[in-house]
């Protein structure tokens, strides 16, 4: 249940920043969008992402306890947004092809060399269950710089990557990835077909 204490709009105001999200399980490659990502320590140096229980990378790394994090740039374009957010990898192979530089490190995990300043390699030491995430500590085993390019923050990706609606749209918007649901009313249990999101992040278009 929703807490009528928490604005939503208040803590879309929080500093994020965009990640692509990588992982290898047998073989299999797969990558999602992911918008927590925090140095926790120095020594050893240690990360700490938080990650969707849905997506199918989050059981890759319950299972090999590795990953890559690639740091999007504001260079970044919204198909990569749809590429790797707006589809499931247990329905698309999204490395079928080399994309967006996509290159694999000492750790056998893809990570992009595009539209991306720098990536990292974790190993989890710890993982916590946060209810819809699951939040997983790590230890950084690599980490290299890419370009000096600044990095994309959820601020920026809606203001400047993120798709306005269609002036012609009618119905309700998700705050989130731009879907537009058709209708005049939205039922509270629906999710976004793309990004995941609850009926609570649409707003309706006027």
């Amino acid at each position: 249940m929703s807490n009528p204490n928490i604005e939503k709009e208040a803590m879309f105001k929080l500093s994020y920043g965009l990640y692509v999200l990588t992982a290898e399980d047998e073989g299999k490659d797969n990558g999602c969008i992911i918008n927590t990502c925090i140095q926790a320590a120095e020594n050893p140096t240690t990360v700490v992402i938080a990650v969707n229980k849905d997506g199918l990378t989050h059981d890759m790394i319950v299972k090999t306890k590795k990953f890559n994090v690639s740091m999007l740039d504001e260079s970044t374009p919204m198909e990569v947004f749809k590429h790797f957010g707006f589809q499931s990898g247990t329905t698309v192979n999204k490395f079928d092809s080399p994309v967006y530089g996509a290159k694999k490190s000492e750790n056998g995990i893809y990570y992009l060399s595009e539209h991306t300043n720098a990536f990292l390699s974790g190993y989890v030491t710890d993982m916590i269950d946060l209810g819809t995430h699951t939040l997983f500590i790590a230890t950084v085993v690599k980490a290299q710089k890419l370009a000096d390019t600044a990095g994309v923050t959820y601020d920026y990706y809606f203001k400047n990557i993120k798709p306005a609606p269609s002036p012609k749209a009618k119905g309700w918007v998700c705050k989130i990835c731009g879907y537009v649901y058709e209708g005049e009313e939205l039922p509270e249990d629906f999710i976004c077909p793309l990004c995941k999101h609850p009926a609570s992040d649409f707003e309706k278009i006027v």
